[in-house]
Formats: structure tokens, C-alpha cells, sequence
């Protein structure tokens, strides 16, 4: 059996990313643990109208009815299975992520479930990709990037590119979110690769929820 993924979303900006992620794995019929700041779900408020005050109602209209499923843990519960190394996961996305969490990890602070998540993703070896999301970054963030980078954390910035002619917004978020699963190492067909043609391949995925 495939084990699951954890995918933390923080209160960067960019809360779509973290939601089309996992609507994309839930549709492949992977099983995720979701771990979510309460900054992040004022952002998920801000930016995609989430009623943050109906939290596990919100959660299961957007991520209830797929083939995979889906833990939410309050992001205080630091009893939560993901807080331990003998729970075997996959590894762990951390996306949006934003230099307050990612200062947190990059010091073993742990002051929650997604800070000590991703510090048992360390102490394990297991792989542990952040999409920061910042910006101008200054000396102190780039230190933090660095030091985690050093330690095997795959740093994946959201910086959609523009090579595979973007149409619409959901097809920028499609093509980060591509990059995320490529280094997950999950198939898809999100956006066009380089040097490909629309022949071998096309932007969107079939599977892709509505």
C-alpha cells in the first residue's frame, strides 16, 4: 500500500497551490494528512472565500468525494500520528510556505504539528519539499533556504514560468504544482513540458477535478 502524504499549507499567499495539490492526489487516488495553520486558513478565507469558522465542513466540500482520502489534524495537536517517526509516510509538501514556518523548521523549533512534522521528515530522512513564497527576500530568509537546502530539502519558490504559454491563472498554478509533483515523483500531465510537442503531451490533466 502507498503510503500517504503530508501536505501542510501556511499563511503565505498562494493557498491555491496548496489546494489544487491536493485535489490532484485525492483525484489519483492517493491518501494525504493535512496539516494547516491558522494563518493559513485566514489566507484560505482571503484569498479563496474558505468559511474558516466551519473548518471540517469546508474541508469535506473541497476534498470529500474523491477516490483517495483525506486526516485532518488541528495544527496544535501535537499527539497527531505525523508527529511521530514510527507513522510512515511518504514524505511531505509544505505549500504555500512562509518564512515564519519555514524559520521554524529550518531551527528545529517545532511549535506545532506542521513544525514538528517536517522535523520528524528530517530526523527520518524522508523527503520534505517547501514552496516558499516571498518576496523581496532578505539575507535572514535566504540563510534559511540554504541551511535546509544543505540538509536535503528540496526548495521548489513559486515562480510560475512562461515557456509553456500560460492562458489563465489555473494553468500558472498548474504548471507550479507540476513542479511539486515532479518532485514527488507522481505522474502528470499538468502543462507542457520543453521540447515536447502537443503531439507527446498537453497542458491540464483529464483527471484533473473541476
Amino acid at each position: 500500500m502507498t503510503r500517504p502524504w503530508v501536505v501542510g499549507i501556511t499563511g503565505a499567499s498562494g493557498a491555491v497551490y496548496g489546494v489544487r495539490l491536493c485535489r490532484f492526489l485525492l483525484a489519483r487516488g492517493l491518501n494525504i494528512h493535512l496539516l494547516i495553520t491558522d494563518a493559513g486558513w485566514r489566507v484560505l478565507k482571503e484569498e479563496l472565500g474558505w468559511d474558516a469558522a466551519r473548518r471540517k465542513e469546508m474541508l469535506e466540500k473541497h476534498f470529500g468525494g474523491y477516490s483517495g482520502g483525506y486526516v485532518y489534524n488541528p495544527i496544535q495537536d501535537i499527539g497527531a500520528s505525523t508527529a511521530s517517526g514510527s507513522f510512515r509516510t511518504s514524505g511531505m509538501v509544505i505549500i504555500p510556505c512562509s518564512m515564519g514556518t519555514l524559520s521554524g523548521i529550518a531551527h528545529g523549533a517545532s511549535d506545532n504539528l506542521l513544525e514538528r512534522t517536517a522535523d520528524v521528515m528530517l530526523k527520518e530522512g524522508r523527503p520534505l519539499i517547501i514552496v516558499p513564497r516571498e518576496t523581496p527576500l532578505h539575507a535572514i530568509h535566504l540563510e534559511n533556504m540554504l541551511k535546509l537546502a544543505r540538509m536535503g530539502v528540496r526548495i521548489i519558490p513559486a515562480m510560475p514560468a512562461f515557456y509553456q504559454g500560460p492562458q489563465s491563472m489555473d494553468d500558472m498554478v498548474d504548471f507550479m504544482v507540476g513542479k511539486v509533483l515532479d518532485s514527488m515523483d507522481v505522474e502528470h500531465e499538468l502543462y507542457k513540458r520543453w521540447g515536447t510537442t502537443e503531439d507527446e503531451t498537453k497542458p491540464g490533466d483529464p483527471h484533473r477535478p473541476d
